[in-house]
């Protein structure tokens, strides 16, 4: 006898009902998960789509999730995608799941049932800038511009700090110590406060921005919109932007900023920093998410490659 999961009904009308639902699961994954927006924003999205493909115009019924509906969701929606397509989603569902819990909405345990996607370890290279790529990069800015001279800072944030996007949309002039030489950062994933060291060519692309591009502004934002709304902080949209475009100029083959993130941590290891220290700085919370930069040094690596058995004679 198959054991039907038990559930508390909610009579919710429609057609009110999954949005009603996906509000509270964001302000369950704010106040109580304390997720930052980007994060809440991807798993909301998952969970709204969820739940109009199963449930449509029709009622949220709660036990209709049931652990065959959300194998046959997640191979349905998952076949063919890459791996971190596969991993939001199923993130976003077990989310959705233990909120469906915690909201006293579902009594049982569902998350278990989510298939996990495959996901190999170390299988893959990040993607990075090399030296060349790196300075055709730094080549396309105009620094005569005003708006030039903020792209250019908000560059150097990613590519020299390994900033995340939304980090950097969200500086302000408090979150530097000149004297000390140090950046903090007090808007993350994790509500945490991180102090990182702020490098000298950071610094001055941010102290040639200050003084002679950034606009008159009331705002404490370090980063403004050089046109309406003038003088507000930007967004993380901004960010983006400023990055495609600049790739796009350099004619090189990315698009997102985390290819950034990426080339900080290959030119730190070049450097000679140490793992531990790599995952400071990344602000990684496992040190094993960090292991795959060992990969990315590859004239390194050919140093200790041993030959293939019938290279010997």
């Amino acid at each position: 006898m198959t054991c039907q999961p038990r559930v508390i009904h909610r009579d919710i009308p429609p057609p009110a009902a999954i949005e009603a639902s996906v509000i509270a699961f964001d302000a369950y994954l704010r106040d109580v998960c304390g997720l930052a927006v980007q994060t809440r924003r991807g798993r909301c999205r998952e969970a709204r789509q969820f739940l109009a493909d199963l449930f449509g115009a029709g009622p949220l019924i709660v036990d209709h999730i049931t652990p065959s509906v959300l194998i046959d969701y997640v191979t349905d929606r998952t076949c063919g995608a890459r791996g971190p397509t596969a991993t939001a989603l199923v993130g976003a569902l077990r989310s959705y799941l233990r909120f469906l819990r915690f909201d006293g909405a579902l009594v049982d345990n569902l998350e278990g049932a989510i298939p996990s996607p495959a996901r190999w370890s170390l299988a893959a290279l990040p993607p990075a800038l090399d030296d060349e790529q790196l300075a055709r990069f730094w080549a396309v800015f105009d620094r005569n511009t005003a708006t030039g001279k903020r792209d250019y800072a908000m560059a150097r944030c990613l590519a020299d700090m390994a900033l995340r996007c939304h980090e950097v949309a969200q500086l302000d002039l408090e979150a530097i110590d000149w004297r000390g030489g140090v950046l903090t950062l007090a808007h993350n994933k994790v509500r945490r406060v991180d102090r990182l060291p702020l490098p000298a060519s950071t610094g001055e692309s941010l102290v040639d921005y200050l003084r002679y591009g950034r606009p008159a502004s009331s705002s404490r934002a370090l980063f403004v919109y050089h046109r309406a709304p003038l003088g507000q902080a930007v967004a993380v949209t901004t960010v983006r932007g400023a990055i495609r475009r600049a790739f796009q100029r350099a004619e090189l083959p990315w698009s997102g900023t985390h290819v950034l993130r990426h080339t900080a941590a290959r030119r730190m290891l070049q450097g000679g920093c140490s793992i531990k220290e790599i995952a400071d700085v990344l602000r990684h919370r496992s040190i094993d998410t960090t292991a795959i930069y060992t990969k990315v040094d590859l004239p390194q690596l050919t140093c200790v490659a041993q030959p293939w058995p019938e290279e010997w004679s």
